[in-house]
């Protein structure tokens, strides 16, 4: 469409998701690291002259009073008391409701793009404040690096990991979020591990993984849980499992396994039944917005 500016926003896995507590308010404490991943939603965006903030495609299931795009230009403009308006069309690709941050994402580069065509000049950290009131994973894609993260996952530390490719595999399931963290089995007082932990257990590899980048003290407590009350998602992961330490990522349903090349990741790709569905990704080391916004921390 003419005049209207393309923004990538990338998926992102979950290599473990540790529960370990709960605030007061309800609001669940984890440990986990995240990753980006070279899969894209494209946000099109157009600036106007006027305040205006309007969507112009349908996105399945998403009204736009509840669309995150919509609430992130919305909650910039409000917070810069900006006059500027904009435009804006989503193409999906990554699969909504998979634990693969989607929407956030989206909610991201809203933020970092209108930054830079607002001219606003807003810093990270003045970002990361408006991210987190649109969800807890918005923030990570405002940090823009690989993280490691705790708290309700605002807290976020930059962790290097190596490179390396995803098979990536979303059943046919909508996976309750609220309804996985509400359930009775759910361990919600891990011991909490320690980055370097981490870094370590990556370094030191396991005998179930090509690439070794997660060791099995490093796993997702919600993936049982899950497991049990979405049989798809079970499936999908059992039969990822057969050629290494597959995993679940976030509150599901999108399972991963990591592997070392691109050719191995199509190789098993290839093999997956014609009932599932998915991707093969390389892992990121930064958001492709990464420097429209300054004071990078």
């Amino acid at each position: 469409m003419q005049d209207f500016l393309s923004f990538r926003a990338p998926a992102k896995i979950n290599l473990f998701l540790h529960i370990v507590g709960q605030r007061a308010d309800g609001y669940h404490l984890l440990q986990t690291v995240f990753r980006l991943l070279d899969r894209y939603d494209t946000i099109h965006l157009k600036p106007t002259a006027n305040k205006g903030i309007t969507r112009l495609n349908e996105v399945a299931g998403v009204p736009e009073s509840q669309d995150l795009c919509i609430r992130a230009a919305k909650l910039l403009q409000q917070y810069t008391q900006c006059d500027s308006g904009v435009a804006l069309f989503v193409d999906k690709h990554i699969p909504m409701g998979g634990g693969l941050g989607g929407g956030s994402s989206d909610a991201a580069t809203v933020l970092l793009a209108l930054n830079k065509l607002w001219q606003l000049n807003l810093s990270r950290k003045e970002l990361l404040t408006l991210a987190l009131q649109l969800g807890a994973d918005v923030p990570f894609f405002i940090y823009g690096k690989n993280a490691w993260a705790e708290g309700v996952g605002e807290r976020l530390r930059s962790i290097p990991l190596k490179d390396a490719y995803y098979v990536v595999l979303t059943p046919d399931a909508h996976v309750s979020t609220a309804q996985i963290f509400a359930n009775k089995q759910l361990t919600k007082d891990a011991i909490p591990k320690r980055m370097s932990d981490f870094s370590r257990a990556s370094d030191s590899g396991t005998e179930n993984s090509e690439s070794g980048n997660v060791r099995l003290d490093f796993t997702n407590h919600l993936e049982k849980v899950v497991c049990d009350l979405y049989p798809a998602v079970d499936e999908c992961l059992a039969w990822l499992k057969q050629f290494g330490d597959a995993r679940m990522s976030g509150s599901g349903a999108s399972v991963f396994l990591e592997v070392k090349s691109k050719i191995t990741a199509d190789e098993i790709y290839a093999k997956k039944p014609e009932n599932f569905q998915g991707f093969v990704a390389k892992g990121l080391n930064e958001h492709p917005l990464i420097d429209y916004a300054s004071d990078y921390q």
